[in-house]
């Protein structure tokens, strides 16, 4: 005769069920990874930083942003470390090599490595200043090495001890940030599949939240479904843990608690995820937690959230400048301005990137310019009534072409919520 014993709590948490069993996480054993020629990708990531330089007047581009890093050579060791601890920097040249500094890892982009001269305070500590001094001695050579006269060097987030000691060894420093920002702005097909296949990495996990939401989940239980899925997927991180529920849906910008989600609550989320490869899935979506009926008020918000992410996204087309976006963009309820999103648009690739759009009812947006093809946008919306309980979050993901734009994400909306 079977034994019909159900596991007990401990057996079923055990690790070979928990992780091992696991058939689900991988999205590959469910659909097959695209075609990315990586030698092509990294060519034409080499190409367009290069391109920025030249219109940069720069010989040499120093880069500490563990984006920038990425982006650069594909190195991608302990970046969230790097984020707070530049431990390692990479310098760029035109017609010379580019060398890692302080490098955990290899790439077959990086021509050479050295010891880093630390410009950290955690390494460095009361050496900052030698360090820096060192460091610019290095830049004198590297200019030396590629027989470049030029003085002018660019720099990413560096400590002013760095940027004077540049300036004492007769070198001209000035931002990076614009280079690297400006070289990540216009994506290749193979970005485009890569970013393709972080957003089906992220829906996948998604689909697993919306299986698992019921009354007595947690905040954090569902948001780790999300966390666990692209980890399983070889992805990195989330710039936050932005889901929350009930009453702690409005106002929004607050991260997943041990909150228990409850019967007719609203459950927003927002992926900020860097997923597989580095590439970033920024989706939002509300999900209601049922088995109650959405409310006729909730309805009602969930509608105008989505009104204003389709009708920003009818605007998207090359040439389309940030001002004509922002004028003609979505007019926001009143009772919803002051709670609404920090911006209607912004750029993504790797990261949250240039350009962001805000809503018109907060002012003129502080610079301008064009949408062009091949950029990668998100289109977003907060409606959050002042006072009232419930808020709606939601965004897409879409590819500027020649002919308007084209939606990335596909996860749908929700009927109940829309009916």
């Amino acid at each position: 005769m079977l034994d019909a014993r159900q596991p007990t709590v401990a057996e079923s948490m055990t690790p070979d069920r928990l992780v091992v069993q696991d058939d689900w996480s991988d999205l590959r054993h469910i659909r097959d990874l695209p075609n990315i020629d990586l030698d092509r990708l990294y060519a034409y990531r080499k190409r367009r930083l290069q391109e920025q330089m030249r219109l940069a007047g720069v010989d040499v581009h120093v880069m500490v942003n563990p984006t920038s890093l990425r982006y650069a050579v594909d190195y991608a060791t302990y970046s969230l470390y790097q984020s707070r601890i530049p431990t390692t920097y990479l310098v760029a040249t035109l017609g010379g090599p580019t060398i890692i500094y302080g490098g955990y890892a290899d790439s077959p982009m990086i021509d050479r490595a050295e010891p880093a001269h630390h410009i950290a305070f955690f390494d460095a500590g009361d050496t900052m200043t030698d360090n820096a001094r060192l460091f610019a001695q290095d830049l004198k050579r590297v200019l030396a090495e590629i027989g470049s006269d030029n003085r002018r060097v660019s720099l990413e987030y560096v400590n002013p001890s760095v940027t004077e000691a540049c300036l004492q060894q007769g070198l001209e420093p000035i931002d990076g940030v614009a280079i690297s920002e400006q070289a990540r702005l216009i994506k290749s097909p193979d970005e485009i599949e890569c970013i393709r296949w972080a957003i089906a990495v992220a829906e996948h996990g998604i689909a697993k939240m919306k299986e698992a939401l019921k009354p007595g989940v947690t905040e954090l239980q569902l948001w780790g479904l999300l966390n666990y899925t692209n980890l399983a997927n070889h992805g990195e991180w989330h710039d936050g843990r932005m889901l929350a529920s009930g009453s702690r849906i409005n106002p929004w910008y607050q991260e997943a608690s041990q909150r228990v989600i409850e019967d007719g609550d609203l459950v927003g989320f927002d992926t900020d995820m860097v997923g597989p490869k580095g590439y970033f899935c920024d989706v939002s979506r509300t999900f209601h937690c049922g088995p109650s009926k959405p409310t006729a008020r909730q309805r009602e918000i969930y509608r105008l959230a989505y009104d204003e992410v389709q009708h920003n996204m009818a605007l998207i087309r090359p040439g389309i400048s940030f001002r004509e976006i922002q004028e003609q963009s979505f007019k926001i309820p009143e009772h919803c301005l002051e709670n609404a999103y920090a911006c209607i648009i912004h750029g993504v690739g790797m990261c949250d990137e240039y350009p962001k759009i805000i809503p018109a009812h907060r002012g003129a947006n502080p610079y301008d310019g064009i949408l062009e093809p091949g950029m990668v946008l998100t289109v977003e919306s907060y409606m959050g009534p002042k006072g009232e309980r419930d808020g709606v979050k939601l965004e897409e993901q879409v590819l500027v072409t020649e002919a308007g734009c084209e939606l990335l994400s596909s996860y749908p909306f929700e009927e109940d919520l829309l009916a």
